[in-house]
């Protein structure tokens, strides 16, 4: 099946502490978001998701950075849901697509191999990794204790068989517990199947993510 990817972008940089929106701070000397999208170089389809206000200066980074990787730039919603939505409107109706966080950098080939398969056999891959740590579950004024064993903690890429995807989006009305794609396509009955994911592939989130995806890069 073909295989297309979109990347979601929306970031403002307020944890990250910076003036910059946190997708283009400058990791290993171009944009973190140039590093994403190069980890999607082979699909057939590369969509970027951005928010309107910051595409004009998305093509002057491109031009500053000679960044000639053919990617189609659509506009962004107001919530995730909806800028996932408006990517999915720019792809054709059959395929595999890769829904992913544009500060995920340091995701590996394998990672995107192995979704993109079970997607085919499944219809969906969700990329996760068990918590090392342990878990309190707090209610009102107390903790209490959980099973770590039986909680994983959720990344990207989330992959789909496209025409599904579609139709749900298409058919689901945005609700305030959408936080990812997986939750969008679990609303509609649908089983997630979870891929293994890695601990290197961090969300560039705070100030001192920045030095360790330099890191793992």
């Amino acid at each position: 099946m073909d295989k297309y990817a979109v990347i979601v972008a929306g970031g403002n940089g307020l944890r990250m502490e910076s003036d910059i929106p946190k997708q283009f701070l400058l990791l290993r000397g171009k944009p973190v978001l140039m590093h994403t999208l190069q980890k999607f170089s082979n699909c057939k389809q590369l969509i970027l998701v951005l928010p309107d206000k910051q595409i004009s200066y998305w093509g002057e980074l491109c031009k500053q950075y000679n960044f000639l990787l053919p990617h189609t730039v659509v506009k962004g919603g107001r919530e995730r849901f909806f800028s996932v939505l408006n990517g999915l409107r720019a792809l054709p109706d059959d395929g595999l697509v890769a829904i992913h966080d544009g500060v995920r950098p340091c995701l590996s080939e394998q990672i995107i191999t192995n979704s993109f398969d079970a997607a085919e056999k499944y219809g969906n891959a969700v990329v996760a990794v068990p918590s090392k740590d342990s878990i309190r579950m707090v209610d009102e004024e107390k903790s209490i204790a959980v099973d770590r064993s039986k909680y994983y903690l959720i990344q990207t890429p989330q992959t789909f068989n496209l025409a599904l995807l579609k139709k749900v989006y298409g058919q689901t009305v945005y609700q305030d517990k959408f936080t990812d794609d997986a939750s969008v396509f679990e609303s509609a009955g649908n089983i997630i199947h979870l891929v293994k994911g890695e601990y290197t592939n961090i969300k560039i989130t705070t100030p001192e993510d920045l030095p360790l995806a330099e890191l793992f890069l």
